[in-house]
């Protein structure tokens, strides 16, 4: 072999070499460039267990402010949406509950209502909303939006009146479709000693009953803005006094006597200020069933994305509910506690952002660190309405936070039980883990199989390292992902399931929502930017048995 040859084979050799490392070096990156998280759980002992209808929803009391618009409700389309989040309560309630009275069309007597109880199997097949009616009732409905975020904005709000037909088509929308409803009553209905006057509320609550409607109650709506809102101020203490006696009256009643009254609706606690719970649990703490107040992570007028995507923002739940906790236990310890209203942000929601893909972090989060903190029940602001967060768009069509709520729903049940993340630096802050008994009642798993569900907050992919205790279980791996990748994808308003784009099959069906197989013994794999539900269905946990 020549000089030159032996040269160029030399140089050729290097340069394959070179190749050859550069390219290891790639492949190790791209198999190693994810974070390694690796979990601690107990299986043998319940750490909270939550009412089965934990994840509840709203609808917000805007859509009566012109009643034509309640009959949405009876669209075919929306009650099989609602259906699927059963079991669940509905509270129609929001700011507009105080600013809303019954007007009844006319007087009905015990006599005229003897033929004309509630039929539920006959009404849910009759009072169907026709397509052509439905179209015209959301075209006009994305009008009425603007109207009513003007109000908001201004603070200045109409006094509304609503008829037995408003009554009756919340009714039947919520019995058809499965909801236990809860109605808010107007808290700003005043005598002149400024306590409440019940008057108007003892008409409705006469019609209910005529009807056999059951459901449950509340009164009022953040009462630690009523100044703000009307100019009326209502200490915690009267506040309290309100309640008993709106207690006494469904104690005179036949049907509503053992009925669930929630309250008192207030906002999450600013400046560490609680004197308005405080007062109201002092007067009136038995005289409800559950203590209500609302969560908001974010103002939706001034917030980012990177809020939404930020654990510290995320953790400011726990602060919240641990003073509102705290305070609740030291007047009326063991009183149950639910989050009465919630949502990503206040104010409407984030525009481009609350009733998009990025908003599942934060609600699904939600469900997962509210249920161990013990918070028996959300209500999630809203299925339908006014605003950015709702669960359902005003063409009816199912937002990412829906079909989230749905696998929730089928996946997970109440019983908490205890997990911790860890990353080589210690507890990780960018992949948040919960784990649950999977839910026995909706699913065919077998007995003492849990459901794992996980946030990535990060752009990079994670490996989950599960416990030797369940690492030999098989079962099902349910990953969402936006549709589209990288961040933009964050801003979509369509979701993927293991890579298949959810959308109804037809205005009365769902898709079938399927798992993909997950081997026993192998990590867990969860995509930058995704969440997921893992079905463990050997993990034999002493505790969901």
């Amino acid at each position: 072999m020549s000089g030159i040859s032996i040269l160029a084979f030399v140089m050729i050799s290097i340069l394959s070499y070179g190749y050859y490392v550069v390219a290891s070096v790639e492949s190790a990156r791209d198999e190693w460039n994810f974070e390694s998280v690796n979990l601690n759980v107990d299986l043998s002992r319940v750490l909270k267990k939550v009412n089965e209808r934990f994840l509840s929803v709203a609808i917000d009391a805007s859509l009566v402010a012109e009643e034509k618009f309640m009959y949405l409700l009876t669209s075919p389309k929306l009650r099989t949406l609602a259906k699927a989040l059963t079991p669940a309560f509905l509270r129609f309630g929001g700011t507009r509950q105080d600013f809303m009275t019954f007007n009844p069309t006319f007087l009905h007597s015990n006599e005229n209502h003897k033929n004309s109880v509630f039929d539920a199997d006959d009404i849910c097949e009759r009072l169907e909303l026709p397509p052509l009616l439905e179209k015209r009732l959301k075209q006009e409905w994305t009008l009425q939006e603007i109207l009513l975020d003007k109000e908001d904005l201004q603070r200045k709000y109409r006094s509304v009146k609503f008829t037995e037909c408003a009554v009756d088509l919340l009714y039947s929308f919520t019995n058809c479709s499965g909801l236990d409803l809860i109605f808010g009553l107007n808290e700003l209905l005043r005598t002149s000693g400024n306590s409440w006057d019940s008057s108007n509320a003892r008409t409705l609550l006469q019609y209910c009953e005529s009807k056999q409607y059951s459901m449950s109650w509340e009164l009022g709506n953040e009462p630690n803005s009523y100044e703000k809102k009307a100019g009326i101020r209502v200490d915690g203490y009267q506040l309290g006094q309100d309640f008993v006696q709106l207690r006494k009256i469904l104690q005179e009643s036949k049907l509503y006597h053992n009925t669930g009254l929630y309250g008192p609706d207030i906002s999450q606690p600013r400046d560490h200020r609680r004197d308005l719970l405080e007062g109201f649990l002092e007067s009136g703490a038995e005289a409800i069933d559950a203590c209500t107040w609302h969560h908001y992570y974010v103002n939706g007028r001034d917030t980012s994305l990177e809020d939404f995507l930020d654990p510290e923002v995320l953790n400011t739940l726990a602060l919240k509910t641990h003073e509102v906790m705290e305070t609740i236990e030291l007047t009326s310890p063991g009183k149950k506690v639910w989050l009465g209203e919630t949502s990503s942000a206040y104010g409407g929601g984030a525009k481009g952002l609350s009733d998009t893909f990025v908003a599942g972090f934060m609600w699904l989060d939600k469900l997962g660190l509210g249920a161990k903190l013990g918070l028996d029940v959300l209500i999630r602001q809203v299925l339908i309405g006014s605003g950015t967060y709702h669960l359902v768009d005003e063409n009816l069509d199912p937002l990412p936070d829906y079909w989230l709520s749905v696998l929730y729903k089928r996946l997970v049940g109440p019983e908490v039980l205890s997990i911790e993340a860890f990353s080589i630096l210690g507890k990780t802050k960018r992949v948040r883990v919960y784990l649950h008994c999977t839910n026995k009642k909706s699913t065919s798993y077998k007995s003492g199989a849990v459901t794992l569900f996980a946030l990535n907050l990060s752009k990079g992919p994670a490996r989950i390292s599960v416990p030797v205790t369940i690492s030999n279980s098989t079962g099902k791996a349910f990953v969402l992902q936006s549709e589209q990748p990288g961040e933009e994808g964050l801003y979509s308003k369509s979701v993927k399931l293991n890579g298949e784009v959810l959308k109804m099959v037809d205005e009365r069906t769902l898709p079938s929502l399927q798992g993909t197989p997950l081997p026993a013994g192998e990590h867990l794999r969860l995509p930058g930017y995704s969440f997921a539900f893992y079905v463990l269905s050997e993990a034999q946990a002493l505790a969901c048995r």
